[in-house]
């Protein structure tokens, strides 16, 4: 299902078309269900008691091809608990502050991450980075899950050892250690205040948004501040959201590009971010 704006002709936008194909979204996280095995009707499941569903999934193999696309792995790994036992690396390894300790196997609990949800996000410093994920080459990525209200991120470090990824560590930072801080204190307002998000838009904000009458045209144009609830993708997490680091080196910025990815439902929203003024606005929305 797609979750796409299509109220811009009857706001009054300043259109233009281009001929241009939406991307197609292939990895597992956005999409392509089929890297858990062909054979596993995931719509007959929807209804399975979990702990049936986990038993279910946990005894069907992960390809050998889902290890090198980490979105593909990472779907395999949060969805198959027999296969994320075999890939952490116990005694796990935690940092926090300046005490390290230890996680055993008989300690760890099924991690998840952001697979309950509709989305997860991604934070980047421009739209150089948006191909990252598509790497097949790296061999170490993170995943941050940051705490909004408390102000702290805790990483999970994987790295591909032997052709295969592992988690080998977790990290634990009580404070934001990242030139994203600005960003991210912007953000945690940002996605809780209706008003402030108003306030935020630029005048005009662009936007680019599939032609309802063609699935391979792009209309762009422009919003104002008082059109952003019809343009709005959905409602923010503004407690604790994720973000992948798939090798990306963040600078003290002032533009972010923040987003919104669906997990096997097409959603895809891309907002820009810039500091105009010593203020984060809003200036540009790809839904």
């Amino acid at each position: 299902m797609f979750f796409f704006c299509m109220v811009c002709l009857m706001l009054g936008m300043t259109i233009s078309c281009k001929d241009k194909k939406p991307e197609v979204l292939t990895d597992s996280l956005s999409g392509d269900t089929a890297a858990v095995n062909d054979t596993v009707d995931t719509a007959a499941i929807d209804t399975v008691p979990e702990d049936a569903m986990d038993s279910l999934i946990s005894a069907t193999p992960m390809p050998v091809t889902a290890d090198e696309l980490f979105d593909d792995f990472l779907f395999n790994f949060t969805a198959n608990k027999k296969l994320q036992y075999e890939r952490v690396k116990f005694p796990l390894l935690v940092t926090d502050g300046d005490s390290v300790s230890t996680i055993d196997r008989a300690d760890w609990n099924h991690e998840r991450y952001f697979m309950k949800q509709e989305f997860y996000t991604l934070i980047f410093d421009d739209e150089s980075q948006l191909d990252l994920a598509k790497n097949t080459k790296l061999d170490s990525i993170v995943i941050e899950r940051i705490n909004l209200h408390a102000k702290s991120v805790e990483q999970h470090v994987f790295n591909r050892i032997n052709g295969q990824w592992m988690l080998t560590e977790i990290v634990r930072n009580n404070t934001y250690q990242t030139p994203n801080r600005s960003f991210l204190d912007f953000y945690e307002k940002f996605a809780s205040d209706s008003l402030f998000q108003i306030q935020s838009m630029n005048e005009p904000v662009s936007t680019v948004l599939p032609d309802p009458d063609d699935d391979y045209t792009m209309i762009e144009g422009d919003f104002y501040p008082e059109q952003w609830p019809d343009f709005k993708p959905l409602d923010f997490p503004s407690d604790v959201i994720y973000n992948i680091l798939y090798g990306q080196q963040y600078r003290k910025s002032r533009q972010k590009l923040f987003v919104l990815r669906g997990i096997s439902n097409g959603l895809e929203a891309e907002m820009t971010f810039k500091q105009i003024d010593g203020r984060w606005k809003l200036v540009k929305l790809i839904n």
